[in-house]
C-alpha cells in the first residue's frame, strides 16, 4: 500500500472513530437523561514565554524525559544527514522552536535539537520559573493549579500534523533520497 493510500486510510479511520465517539456520547446522554460534562477550557499560559530546552524540562519531569529519550522524536535531529542540519525546511520539524525568536538557532542549541517537550506544550520559561519556587516536594492542589496554568497541557492545535501530514501540501518536503521505501 502506498504512503498516500495509508495516509488516506488513517484519516478515514480517525474520522470514523470520531463519529463513533460522538455517537457514543449522544447514546450515553440519551440513556441517562443527563448531559455528559464537558471539560472546562484550559486557560492560556502567560504570553511572552521563551523556550528553555529539554534539559530544563528534565530537571523536574525526569520520568517523562526518559520515556521521550526512547522515542523517534528525541532523535529527529540526529536522523538528519549533515548536509540537511542547516536546512530551514528540515529544521522546522526536526528541532524545537525553529523560526521563533527564542527557538532553535543552530548547532549550539543542543537542548532544542529534536522534537522536545516544548513542541507540544509550548515554551516553558514561566512554567520553569514558577515551579522552581515549589522545590521538590509534592505540590498542593493550589500549587498544581498554578503550575498547570503556566504551560499548555497540549497546545490547542494539531501540532502533529504540521510535520507528519503530507497531504496538506501534496508532496513530502523530505528529499527523495531520505524517504523510506514502504
Amino acid at each position: 500500500m502506498s504512503r498516500s493510500a495509508r495516509t488516506a486510510l488513517a484519516v478515514m479511520v480517525v474520522m470514523i472513530l470520531s463519529g463513533v465517539l460522538v455517537a457514543a456520547t449522544v447514546a450515553v446522554r440519551s440513556a441517562t437523561g443527563q448531559a455528559v460534562p464537558q471539560q472546562a477550557a484550559e486557560p492560556a499560559p502567560p504570553e511572552g514565554q521563551t523556550y528553555t530546552g529539554v534539559k530544563d524540562c528534565a530537571s523536574c519531569h525526569f520520568k517523562q524525559y526518559l520515556a521521550w529519550k526512547k522515542t523517534g522524536h528525541s532523535k529527529s535531529f540526529d536522523l538528519l544527514p549533515q548536509q540537511y542540519q542547516a536546512n530551514p525546511a528540515c529544521l522546522k520539524c526536526h528541532t524545537t522552536g525553529f523560526g521563533e525568536p527564542t527557538g532553535y538557532k543552530g548547532p549550539t542549541d543542543v537542548n532544542l535539537q529534536g522534537t522536545t517537550c516544548e513542541v507540544c506544550h509550548g515554551p516553558g520559561s514561566n512554567h520553569s520559573e514558577v515551579c522552581k519556587g515549589f522545590g521538590k516536594e509534592k505540590l498542593t492542589p493550589e500549587q498544581e493549579r498554578i503550575a498547570r496554568d503556566t504551560i499548555w497541557l497540549m497546545i490547542p492545535k494539531n501540532v502533529c500534523v504540521e510535520c507528519h501530514a503530507v497531504q496538506g501540501h501534496g508532496e513530502s518536503q523530505t528529499p527523495p533520497e531520505l524517504r523510506t521505501k514502504q
